[in-house]
């Protein structure tokens, strides 16, 4: 059932710490990667790049044990445990734009502060860095790091400019709003045309992102969008922009919705004869 849209207050800050505002005044929620689950793809990452650091070795002693000297061999072996644990996770994460074994199993991706992907540099800080405060101290350094930050970083990440976004959260379904109080009188009389597809799809964009834009953006924009749907509607209410939208989407979608059932029945009366064979058609 429809509910009635509630009255339109506009909070003082509407931003929280998980929100990322666009250049359009939209706020997007994103959610940074949890401690617990950054040290899980952490360790899912450590134990592959080990694991082929570790191959590395044997396939180089396999194929030139008998014909390298000791100190070669050292040699390799460590050109072996740089390639596997920095140059390796650099080009998977920029290849990638940022995910990683581990973090394909957590459902996280690093991006940059402003929500872009990474590139080389930001993945080759994080890597470098991360071979001190990973590797050299067990993930502590990381760990105590990421505790005393707001959004999990690690120390290469406060270097790189970049955080891990969690990205695999579950969806909620869009309220629908009904007409709201101050416009049922009017909604009974109104004649409201069907909107450009364009209109429509912003009206409905917007009446979802209103509680998280700016005050200031979200006066400009109904506006804005009012001012295109007056010419579809009559009469025109004397309401604020934004009441006036909901009230033109919630009875344009009403209206539509009972035109559907209207045509569905209309089928539903027809499909015996559209089905049916004729009268002692034989049945084959």
């Amino acid at each position: 059932m429809a509910k009635a849209l509630p009255p339109v207050v506009h909070d003082e800050d509407p931003r929280n710490e998980h929100e990322l505002i666009t250049g359009e005044a939209v706020a997007l929620d994103v959610r940074p990667a949890s401690v617990i689950l950054r040290a899980a793809g952490t360790i899912i990452d450590w134990v592959a790049y080990l694991l082929l650091s570790l191959l590395l070795s044997l396939l180089v002693g396999w194929l030139l044990g008998d014909v390298i000297d000791a100190a070669l061999g050292q040699a390799l072996m460590v050109t072996g445990l740089v390639f596997s644990i920095l140059i390796v996770p650099m080009l998977v994460e920029t290849v990638t734009n940022g995910r990683s074994l581990g973090k394909l199993a957590i459902g996280a991706r690093i991006v940059r502060d402003d929500g872009g992907a990474i590139q080389l540099r930001h993945a080759f800080i994080r890597a470098l860095v991360g071979v001190i405060e990973i590797y050299m101290t067990f993930g502590g350094l990381a760990v105590t790091i990421a505790l005393l930050n707001g959004k999990s970083k690690r120390l290469g990440d406060v270097l790189a400019g970049t955080y891990s976004q969690h990205e695999r959260v579950p969806r909620s379904a869009d309220a629908a709003y009904g007409v709201p109080l101050e416009l049922a009188s009017w909604a009974h009389t109104a004649d409201v045309a069907k909107l450009p597809d364009g209109l429509a799809r912003r009206i409905a964009q917007f009446l979802r992102q209103a509680a998280k834009q700016s005050p200031h953006a979200r006066d400009r924009i109904a506006a804005e969008l009012a001012a295109e749907a007056c010419a579809y509607v009559s009469p025109v209410p004397a309401v604020p922009a934004e009441v006036f939208l909901a009230g033109v989407q919630a009875l344009r979608r009403d209206r539509e919705y009972a035109a559907l059932l209207i045509e569905r029945g209309h089928l539903d009366r027809l499909h015996p004869v559209l089905s049916g064979r004729p009268h002692d058609f034989p049945d084959r």
